[in-house]
């Protein structure tokens, strides 16, 4: 009975015996409960929305200012041709377009029955069904309000909604997950394994072999990483084989832009990976820590499957900082929306600046253990 009561304390003595752990134990729970409860959210509010008005009478302001006094809808103004809604799609600034039929006004009053098309950013299929249907809603309640002193018009009559998706037209999940898997799984083999194995060697010692060696800290790191590196690279090259030959899923922009960028995500977390090893003691506050800290909100604060800009304001701040949010708009542009460096070289730029950032930093921390 005693051994077995000495076995017990030298296990709670093992958890709790370091800081983090505690910390990770009673304080991640509480984070992921906020962070589920304010993230998770069937509803769509803040769609930016453009139109493109021939006209601008009183009738199509009337309802463009309907649409906007939602809260569902954030008005970005009118454009003046199609080709400056599509410009506006590939570089994000709307999620939604409403076009009106040139003489709307007059043909909905005259011959009772006009066409209005509701253009809507398909990437995320979930999101654009949602879209769409609040757009529905605002225009049927704005018909039934015009109509209200006048008889019905018949079912075929009244505004004729023509429903469209751009990047994705049969609204194909795939199309939203294989991006966000790539994210994830990136995030997955270079920060969580690298930081893991590096643990585990400073828990079995054979760290300490690398002291008296004369190789430099950069030297040890670029030899730990190297094998991630090129694992990560397979990894997304069998990817976007696999989506493009199984799942159908095209690649419309340049290939090579898409591997420059994944390859800048790889660095960004292998540097994740050790900066986490450089400040864990054990294998398993690193792992909780690079599941806690890394997975979940890749997955909840980066766009790969909820809106980000549904979520209350201080979760939208907190996800500047994460990586995959940037790396999803830059690999969801290229693949599905076709668009260039042109388009995404400012979510470039900041990745690049947060990769610099860990490198540095990790590289320091790793220095320090060494020492």
């Amino acid at each position: 009975m005693g051994s077995f009561r000495g076995f017990i304390v030298k296990e709670f003595h093992h958890i709790f015996r370091d800081y983090r752990t505690l910390v990770i134990l009673f304080g991640m729970p509480v984070i992921q409960l906020i962070l589920f409860g304010y993230a998770i959210r069937n509803e769509v509010s803040d769609i930016q929305v453009g139109f493109l008005d021939p006209v601008r009478d009183e009738l199509t302001m009337d309802l463009k200012t309907r649409i906007d006094a939602s809260s569902y809808f954030i008005s970005k103004g009118d454009y003046d041709t199609l080709d400056d809604i599509e410009r506006a799609f590939q570089d994000g600034t709307i999620r939604e377009a409403v076009v009106f039929e040139p003489d709307f006004s007059h043909k909905l009053r005259h011959d009772g029955s006009a066409s209005l098309s509701v253009i809507a950013d398909g990437t995320n299929p979930n999101i654009a069904n949602t879209m769409n249907a609040y757009t529905l809603v605002i225009v049927r309640d704005f018909q039934r309000d015009l109509l209200a002193d006048d008889t019905p018009a018949p079912a075929e009559r009244g505004i004729v909604i023509d429903s469209r998706m751009r990047f994705n037209p049969e609204l194909k999940s795939i199309f939203l997950f294989v991006p966000g898997l790539i994210a994830l799984i990136l995030m997955l083999v270079s920060a969580l394994m690298t930081s893991i194995t590096i643990t585990r060697e400073k828990e079995l010692g054979t760290m300490e072999i690398l002291l008296v060696s004369p190789l430099k800290p950069i030297q040890i790191i670029v030899g730990k990483v190297l094998p991630y590196f090129l694992l990560s690279f397979i990894n997304v090259s069998t990817i976007l084989v696999l989506a493009r030959l199984v799942f159908h899923i095209p690649i419309r922009g340049s290939v090579l832009l898409l591997l420059a960028e994944c390859l800048l995500f790889i660095l960004c977390a292998l540097s994740l990976g050790i900066l986490i090893s450089a400040k864990s003691k054990t294998q398993q506050t690193a792992t909780m820590i690079s599941l806690s800290g890394l997975l979940l909100p890749t997955i909840i604060l980066s766009g790969f499957i909820f809106p980000i800009d549904s979520m209350p304001k201080i979760l939208q701040v907190i996800s500047h900082i994460v990586p995959a949010k940037w790396f999803l708009i830059i690999i969801r542009g290229i693949m599905l929306k076709g668009v260039g460096f042109e388009y995404f070289w400012k979510e470039t730029l900041i990745l690049a600046f947060m990769t610099a950032v860990l490198m540095t930093a990790s590289i320091r921390s790793f220095k320090i253990r060494l020492d």
